[in-house]
């Protein structure tokens, strides 16, 4: 799938190969024309931007050319995209195409708002659930919620579509 490009991320990594963020093209592009960058792995489909005077290839990967420190990070934030990445779209009642987000322990009952609470969700499951607990409905989990670990959780969490080209890069397989 080919994403427009007002839309399309760029991988962006540190001198040294670790990864830092995803960029929209157009800053990738700028960083990349200024000189403080180097394309590591361009569009696949060999994609070319031109100005008047020169042209530059449409990255999907790139390179910082000095060393950036990264302050430490602890946790991974929990958000509505990096909840349903680590759930991979997948309902945690019955297995189906994930459309919502639950409490496994619902709020109204004093549950918490955290990555070990949280679970991506079906409609259908998650109206049929409403603020009950799943002792109630005599249901399980699939898989025990968990807090992701690892730089490219913070990475992918806010990134619908990450090319296949960043997968080296990343640490781990990020889908």
């Amino acid at each position: 799938m080919v994403l427009p490009w007002g839309r399309r991320k760029v991988l962006l990594l540190n001198a040294t190969f670790e990864p830092l963020t995803a960029l929209p093209l157009r800053r990738a592009v700028v960083l990349v024309v200024c000189g403080k960058a180097e394309v590591v792995h361009g569009d696949p489909a060999g994609a070319v931007v031109h100005s008047s005077t020169s042209e530059v290839v449409v990255p999907s990967v790139i390179r910082l050319s000095s060393y950036v420190r990264v302050p430490y990070r602890g946790r991974v934030p929990l958000t509505r995209a990096g909840l349903m990445h680590r759930d991979r779209y997948r309902c945690a009642y019955c297995g189906g195409r994930a459309e919502t987000i639950d409490h496994v322990v619902p709020r109204s009952r004093g549950g918490p708002h955290t990555w070990t609470n949280c679970v991506a969700c079906c409609a259908k499951c998650n109206h049929r659930k409403a603020d009950k607990l799943l002792s109630e409905l005599g249901w399980r989990l699939r898989v025990v919620p968990n807090a992701p670990r690892g730089p490219h959780w913070r990475l992918l969490a806010g990134v619908t579509e990450a090319d296949p080209l960043w997968l080296p890069y990343l640490g781990e397989p990020a889908a």
